[in-house]
């Protein structure tokens, strides 16, 4: 029994370590968030999927210039009138330009108006040999629409890849913050502590024991909704990742990388963006692809020239069928169709200038959005380096406070007003390096750049 008591408490020993090792909440990476969202984001689902359609339609385009082949099966029972013939007949009619035919002809009587059978079985083929661009200008026309919706999917990356970054940022400013309100209930602990001693010992009076109790409170106050604030965060950076999961983590610190020519002027990274963005790129594409609709209505204004050949098998008996055959060259050219082809070509023509303009705007657009990113990026610079002098002098104003509390000169107002500028510069501080971080990423989506 004694041994099963040792062996138990040895256990207990053993495990408890490993029990708290496995309460300790896993850390969330950038890069690892930014993998969940590249996987799991319903926006890049769709945008998957639309590319595949567009991929679909390539093909269908395409399905015109291959050789079309069908094929068929009847059967027919007719009744004639007594004493007359029922014929069954397969035949093929010539075209005005090219006929190769061969006419077979059934003629099955009907005695005394009985119904009489006829089976047939026939298979044909056609192939379009040229129309002038019409249809291989469609296939153009599917193929530039599929790149068109592959730089769609691509600015949907870039898009998701922000929205990502900005509420990771987000949430790691909230959890620096939380540790800025940790910090300022420990102070305020160890306040009311010194404070409390100063009182029961006479040096002080009771009214600062009582402010000391409501600045603790406060701060306790101050933590809790900080902590709710980390966990709302994460649940809409869980969001921003495309999954389902509760808030029991932690996001790491995101690093501090620069931006390639985030110091550059404008003119000189604009090149990067007008090459990179691809909602540009998109109406490029989209330009493209009304340039060969253009293409393929003009050759609505010229014939098209196909061949058809078919083979069948046909008679009133299963036993005794008799086969046929007939080959077609034909050229087809609608010499009026109400004008119908200038309305399209006028249609095709406003629908460029339309996207023609719009990549005008968008152009302009991406110039806009380099030059604001890169203004933000280096103001916010220029705010880190305040907030942090500023942190560090309330530091000081600090620890004058208690000191000056300690000796008896200083007065309760006093240290808390040193505690409350000391919490403000520290979130200030907290919230200017986040805000750096989200610049940065802004102006990341500014350069095209998932």
């Amino acid at each position: 029994m004694r041994r099963l008591l040792l062996l138990s408490i040895a256990c207990c020993a053993v495990t408890a370590p490993a029990r708290a090792a496995g309460s300790e909440k896993s850390v969330l990476t950038l890069d690892e968030a930014l993998r969940l969202a590249r996987v799991n984001h319903p926006q890049l689902h769709a945008a998957r999927a639309q590319t595949e359609a567009s991929t679909a339609k390539v093909a269908e385009a395409k399905a015109p210039l291959l050789p079309q082949v069908s094929g068929n099966a009847s059967y027919q029972r007719s009744r004639s009138s007594s004493g007359s013939a029922a014929p069954a007949t397969a035949t093929s009619t010539s075209t005005a330009t090219s006929t190769a035919t061969s006419t077979v002809t059934s003629n099955p009587t009907a005695s005394n108006g009985f119904s009489v059978p006829y089976y047939r079985a026939g298979i044909s083929a056609s192939e379009l040999i040229y129309d002038f661009g019409q249809t291989t200008g469609k296939w153009d026309v599917a193929k530039a629409t599929l790149r068109s919706q592959e730089e769609n999917e691509r600015n949907s990356g870039v898009q998701v890849a922000f929205n990502l970054r900005s509420a990771y940022f987000t949430a790691a400013a909230a959890r620096a913050l939380v540790k800025v309100a940790e910090d300022t209930l420990r102070n305020q602990e160890a306040h009311l502590k010194q404070t409390q001693g100063f009182v029961e010992a006479g040096t002080h009076p009771e009214i600062d024991l009582a402010q000391a109790r409501t600045d603790f409170a406060n701060a306790k106050v101050q933590l809790i909704n900080a902590q709710v604030a980390y966990d709302t965060d994460k649940a809409l950076l869980n969001q921003t990742m495309g999954v389902e999961r509760g808030t029991d983590y932690d996001v790491a610190d995101p690093p501090a990388e620069m931006v390639p020519g985030e110091d550059d002027s404008t003119d000189a990274i604009l090149p990067v963006a007008l090459k990179a963005r691809p909602d540009l790129m998109s109406l490029a594409r989209q330009i493209e692809a009304q340039e060969l609709t253009m293409k393929s209505i003009r050759g609505g204004y010229a014939p098209s020239l196909g061949v058809n050949a078919s083979l069948s098998d046909g008679g009133p008996d299963l036993g005794n069928l008799t086969w046929g055959w007939s080959a077609t060259l034909g050229l087809n050219w609608q010499i009026f169709g109400g004008g119908i082809t200038d309305a399209q070509m006028r249609e095709a023509r406003a629908n460029t200038a339309v996207l023609r303009a719009q990549y005008d705007l968008q152009r302009q657009q991406v110039r806009a959005d380099v030059e604001q990113a890169r203004l933000v990026v280096r103001a916010a610079k220029a705010t880190i380096e305040a907030t942090h002098e500023a942190a560090v002098n309330a530091r000081v104003r600090l620890g004058l406070a208690e000191g000056r509390y300690r000796a008896g000169i200083g007065s309760m107002i006093e240290l808390g007003d040193s505690q409350v500028a000391l919490t403000a510069a520290s979130a200030q501080e907290v919230q200017s390096r986040f805000n750096l971080a989200t610049a940065r990423a802004k102006l990341l989506q500014a350069l095209g750049q998932p």
